[in-house]
C-alpha cells in the first residue's frame, strides 16, 4: 500500500488489533488537530479507515490469532464524528468567553500570518455564521476561525449545527469510504472533496448574494 508509509498510519497499524488504542488515538489526534497542532486530520480518517478495511478483510490481512478484536468502522465513525465537533465547540466556547484579546495574544497569534488573521476577519464579518462551515474545510484557520466565532459570539446552536453538518459531510464519509473501498477510493476520495468545496463555494455565493440583496431592499425601504 503506497499509504503504508505514512507515519500517522505507520504508528497507528501497530494497534490494528486494539481497537480500544485506536480509538482513544483517534480521539486525540482530531481534538489536536483541531487546535491547530501539524496533524493531518485526513491522514488520521484515512489510517483509521484502512485499519477498519484490514479488519473487515481477514483473508487479505490475517489477524495474529482467530476472533482478534478489529477497528468497527461504525464505532470509528461515530467516535470521529464526535471528538472533531465537540473539539470545535471548546474552541468556540473558548473564544466567546476571551474574546479578541486571546485571538490576538502573542502566544497564539504568532502561530497565524497576519494575512491569515485578515482572512478570518473577513470571512467571519462576510459570511457570519455560516462561516464556520468553510473553517471546518480549511485546516490552517480551522482554529482561529472557530475562535473568531466565538469571538463575534454567534448563536451556539447555529455554530453547532453548521460544524456538525459540514463534520458530517467530510470525516464518517473517509471513514466509510476507506473501510469498504480501501486505499483505491483515495483518487476518488479527493475529486468527491473537490465536487464538495464546489457545492459550498456555490452556497457561499447564494448567501452573499441573498444578504446584499436584503440590504439593498432595507436601504431602499428607508429611503
Amino acid at each position: 500500500m503506497e499509504f503504508a508509509n505514512e507515519p500517522i498510519f505507520q504508528w497507528m497499524s501497530q494497534f490494528a488489533y486494539q481497537p480500544g488504542t485506536v480509538y482513544a488515538a483517534l480521539i486525540g489526534m482530531m481534538m489536536l488537530s483541531a487546535v491547530g497542532f501539524p496533524l493531518p486530520e485526513e491522514v488520521t480518517l484515512i489510517s483509521v479507515g484502512i485499519l477498519a478495511f484490514m479488519g473487515a478483510h481477514p483473508q487479505h490481512f490475517p489477524p495474529p490469532f482467530e476472533g482478534a478484536p478489529v477497528v468497527s468502522v461504525h464505532t470509528a465513525s461515530a467516535i470521529a464524528f464526535t471528538a472533531v465537533v465537540l473539539s470545535d465547540f471548546v474552541i468556540y466556547l473558548i473564544g466567546r468567553i476571551f474574546g479578541r484579546k486571546l485571538l490576538y495574544h502573542p502566544r497564539v497569534h504568532k502561530f497565524f500570518p497576519e494575512h491569515l488573521m485578515k482572512r478570518v476577519e473577513e470571512w467571519t464579518h462576510k459570511y457570519g455564521a455560516y462561516a464556520c462551515g468553510i473553517f471546518r474545510f480549511t485546516p490552517g484557520l480551522r482554529f482561529p476561525g472557530h475562535l473568531a466565532c466565538g469571538m463575534l459570539r454567534y448563536p451556539a446552536w447555529k455554530f453547532l449545527l453548521i460544524d456538525g453538518i459540514a463534520a458530517l459531510i467530510s470525516v464518517p464519509t473517509q471513514i466509510y469510504l476507506l473501510a469498504h473501498y480501501g486505499e483505491p477510493i483515495l483518487t476518488k476520495l479527493r475529486q468527491f472533496k473537490l465536487v464538495v468545496f464546489a457545492i459550498i463555494g456555490l452556497l457561499l455565493v447564494y448567501f452573499l448574494i441573498k444578504k446584499l440583496r436584503d440590504r439593498w431592499k432595507l436601504q431602499k425601504a428607508s429611503q
